[in-house]
């Protein structure tokens, strides 16, 4: 990112955020409205172009079951199949009163009015029904517990619904066919010596089982906190909505292996996974709407922004649907502490807000962000950031690796930076910056692979941007279009790479590239350019061959990857450069160094 900018413009987008009515009728969960959505902006000097769906997809509450499967380690004691709880004990809720029944040997029980006070010292399952609105569960126990929820609906004015003060393992049973209902209230009144952190709280581990629903109204602290870990498996659905603390927060990790998870949390620095270690994702659909602007952490001494995830340490998302928005200024929609691996499945971000600045300290909003190594190694990414200067869509710290997947991003500012270094080896990548560069490295960057697309708006801003390290090019297929271009090195690059230079190119028309063996590629132009950089190199280019380059063609079939089609028949257009490829890297129309991280433009 640079401190230079010559050209400023707004993406309107329409944001509606749902939330859902405090009753008992799942369905009002549902989202009503339009979401975001807009068409591509241009640079001020031509025809906008729509890219598609990158710049209209919505994020949105989605309590729609999915048919999932579930292999279970009968090894694993997070299973709740692997354990027995021979003793039950059933809590009826009614009103103001609620009434104990079942096998209470081994458990002390005491009531006040609807509140609920169960020490027990053997292993015990609770079965929870009926509904009161001043009323609670508080467990003490030394050995592992299970609370099944089978219909019932627990609100408690001053503290937390459930409050499970046992460090041992306890397991959330939701029956199938059940809607289950805890709200807290809006102060707490605390016990000395004891934690209770959200409106479901657990001293242990809250494990998560079974097919019912789970609707957790926090209007206090946080919905859902372990001490420990929180895991959600195949068949639950749950929503939370939190409105000053965050959705679900654990101490040591937070593992999504399926299920449905919808979380709307509205707060100042609001999270709605938060752990302080590992967040991992392998299955399941997860939805998270925060809204929020970034707030002041007096102990860290810095800003804390909103966030979808946050990790502590490593955030792993190897399978299942992810969709994240945060709208409040600086906020996030990963925010990873350490190593953010992308291995599977599908990941959809949306940031809206703008920079937050708190005296000399600042936070911009971005849509995965990582301290550490930010790895994309499979799955389909989709990321669109508009909050304006710092608006990034993919950040790291250190190292951006993109090894497979699709990414596909949209941000007003750099789509991509590496503090230290950006190196794709393969995958598809579309990038399209609105105000500045495509794909940006503080140090060096490396194509080895894969399919890129890239778009930088005007000079000074870049496609391809190394602002103090080495640009090498030794596989691959890429394109690319802006004001300017760092220079690919000749001494470390193996593959031809040909960098034109020109005075315009029209919105909506075709670039077209061709080798010695014929058409290597076209890419449609979204927006208009009154003087661009184009640099392309591919495979189907050989040094020592030739090399034309045209303009308005007309392009008919091939296979087509965000106006980038390969195998297409193309005829006609204006030849921007035709040339022998003597050079590994050559230039036609630019001006500027030619070295590693020069650049080239006006």
């Amino acid at each position: 990112m640079k401190a230079s900018r010559l050209l400023w413009m707004t993406l309107l987008v329409i944001v509606a955020v749902s939330c859902a009515k405090e009753d008992d009728s799942w369905q009002d969960l549902m989202p009503q409205g339009d979401g975001p959505g807009g068409m591509v902006p241009g640079n001020g000097t031509g025809v906008n172009a729509s890219i598609g769906e990158l710049t209209s997809f919505t994020i949105a509450v989605d309590s729609t079951s999915l048919a999932e499967t579930e292999t279970i380690d009968t090894n694993d004691e997070d299973y709740i199949e692997n354990n027995s709880f021979s003793q039950v004990v059933n809590v009826r809720y009614d009103g103001n009163t609620a009434t104990v029944t079942g096998d209470t040997d081994g458990v002390t029980i005491t009531t006040d009015g609807a509140h609920v006070t169960a020490t027990a010292t053997g292993k015990v399952n609770y079965v929870l029904s009926g509904s009161t609105s001043n009323g609670s569960l508080k467990l003490y126990g030394e050995k592992k517990l299970a609370i099944t929820l089978n219909g019932v609906s627990i609100t408690n004015p001053t503290g937390a619904a459930i409050n499970n003060q046992c460090k041992k393992r306890a397991y959330i049973v939701l029956v199938e066919g059940t809607v289950n209902t805890l709200r807290d209230g809006s102060t707490y009144t605390m016990t000395d010596g004891e934690d209770m952190k959200a409106t479901l709280f657990s001293e242990g581990k809250l494990l998560f089982s079974g097919k019912g629903r789970l609707r957790v109204y926090a209007n206090c602290k946080a919905g859902i906190t372990s001490d420990d870990y929180v895991l959600f498996r195949p068949g639950n659905n749950v929503y939370v909505r939190s409105t000053l603390g965050n959705g679900v927060k654990a101490n040591d990790a937070i593992l999504v292996r399926g299920g449905v998870i919808n979380i709307e949390a509205s707060a100042p620095g609001v999270k709605g996974l938060s752990s302080d270690a590992l967040v991992q994702v392998d299955g399941g659909r997860t939805t998270v709407i925060t809204t929020g602007d970034s707030e002041w952490d007096s102990d860290e001494k810095d800003l804390s922004s909103a966030a979808g995830i946050k990790a502590d340490s490593a955030c792993n998302i190897n399978g299942g649907i992810i969709n994240l928005m945060s709208t409040g200024k600086g906020g996030k929609g990963i925010n990873c502490d350490d190593v953010l691996t992308i291995n599977g499945g599908s990941l959809r971000v949306i940031t809206t807000g703008a920079r937050h600045t708190y005296g000399s300290t600042r936070t911009s909003p971005k849509g995965i962000k990582s301290d550490k190594l930010l790895a994309i190694n499979g799955g389909n990414v989709m990321l669109r950031t508009t909050g304006g200067e710092g608006a990034e869509a993919i950040e790291s710290k250190t190292q951006v690796l993109i090894a497979g997947g699709t990414v596909e991003a949209y941000a007003y500012d750099d789509v991509i930076n590496g503090k230290k270094d950006v190196t794709i080896g393969g995958g598809k990548v579309f990038c399209y910056s609105s105000n500045n560069d495509g794909i940006d490295s503080n140090g060096t960057l490396n194509l080895q692979g894969g399919v890129v697309v890239s778009f930088g708006t005007t000079s000074p801003e870049d496609a391809f941007d190394t602002d103090n390290g080495t640009f090498t090019i030794t596989g691959g297929t890429a394109i690319g279009i802006g004001g300017g271009t760092s220079s690919p090195s000749s001494s470390t690059s193996t593959q031809p790479v040909v960098m034109v230079g020109g005075s315009s190119l029209a919105a909506g028309t075709y670039v077209a590239v061709a080798g010695n063996s014929g058409n290597v590629l076209a890419l449609l132009v979204p927006r208009a350019y009154t003087q661009y950089t184009l640099l392309v190199t591919s495979p189907g280019l050989t040094k020592g061959g030739t090399c034309s380059i045209t303009t308005g063609a007309t392009v008919t079939g091939g296979t087509e990857f965000d106006g980038l089609i390969t195998g297409a028949a193309v005829t006609g257009g204006t030849t921007l450069f035709s040339g022998t490829l003597s050079s590994i890297v050559t230039s036609s129309g630019v001006t500027g160094g030619m070295g590693g991280g020069g650049q080239m433009g006006w």
